[in-house]
């Protein structure tokens, strides 16, 4: 799934060549790339025919075009195989290309999204006053947002009875973090995934968000990760932060700080990659002194 420097990365290629111009038509090729669109198909398409697009956005993982008079705006769900191309006249369609969007200055060329999988989608939503669109309002600011407030965020960890994994992974905590960022983050901080986030110290929260930050903003300027060609940005070009990680996908190779071959375990129907050794696991918590001696007592 792309995280939020993959989403970033297209967001500033649609602002650069979708944003300020007229929609033309709306051609919806396949009826599932629209299913959160409730109206349907030909709702969908009528609506944005005429349209005039705004400044691409985004917040966390979630991408949108707002529709300039400021009541709507185009959601995008990239999915797993989502990918929004901006491709020049006559280019022939793709395979998999699902919804088409051509524009009133046909020479600047189509808007296309392309998906594989179908697990993506577009779909028009009301918006709020800050343009944000209602479905998503309950999506927390990323820590790249100049408005992202890390002493709440780390009063909310202190409340939280979960592990910090968990915690980088809830968008209503925090948005855009997902399995690979939180891995490097992680290893760069040297927290075990496991942590329970009622243990960290506001100094810990705050050299952990430095470094989420930091390896957003490493991978922002390659380009993203891309591990095959399904994600690539709106010229169809893939990223290469890849080849920078640290921690995600490098199972039994050395720690780039200690040397400790790299472990992964399965986790949430995910992995985790860390070092056993710079990433050392918490100790299980201590029973009560009473409910030791009762546990005792149960077996003898």
């Amino acid at each position: 799934m792309p995280e939020l420097p993959e989403v970033e990365v297209v967001r500033r290629g649609l602002e650069r060549w979708a944003s300020g111009r007229t929609v033309a038509a709306a051609e919806v090729l396949h009826p599932r790339a629209v299913r959160r669109h409730t109206a349907g198909p030909l709702d969908f398409a009528a609506r944005l025919a005429g349209a005039r697009i705004g400044p691409a956005r985004r917040r966390g993982k979630y991408l949108w075009l707002p529709v300039e008079d400021g009541s709507h705006a185009v959601l995008a769900h990239l999915g797993m195989s989502g990918q929004l191309l901006i491709q020049p006249p006559g280019t022939p369609d793709e395979r998999h290309l699902r919804i088409r969007f051509t524009f009133q200055d046909a020479d600047g060329g189509e808007l296309r999204f392309v998906d594989q999988r179908t697990f993506g989608g577009l779909s028009l939503h009301p918006a709020a006053e800050d343009g944000l669109p209602d479905v998503i309002a309950h999506i927390a600011r990323d820590p790249l947002d100049p408005a992202f407030d890390e002493p709440a965020f780390h009063a909310a960890l202190r409340r939280r009875r979960t592990t910090i994994k968990r915690a980088l992974l809830d968008q209503s905590l925090i948005s855009g973090v997902g399995n690979i960022y939180a891995d490097e983050a992680l290893w760069r901080s040297r927290l075990h995934y496991d942590r329970p986030t009622a243990t960290l110290t506001r100094t810990q929260t705050a050299e952990l968000i430095g470094h989420v930050r930091d390896v957003m903003t490493a991978a922002l300027a390659q380009g993203g990760t891309s591990f095959d060609s399904l994600y690539v940005n709106v010229n169809g070009e893939s990223g290469y932060f890849e080849r920078s990680l640290d921690a995600y996908g490098r199972e039994d190779e050395p720690c780039r700080r200690c040397g400790t071959p790299m472990r992964r375990r399965a986790w949430m129907n995910r992995s985790s990659y860390f070092c056993p050794r710079c990433q050392r696991a918490p100790r299980p918590a201590r029973a009560p002194s009473g409910a030791r001696g009762t546990a005792r007592q149960a077996r003898t």
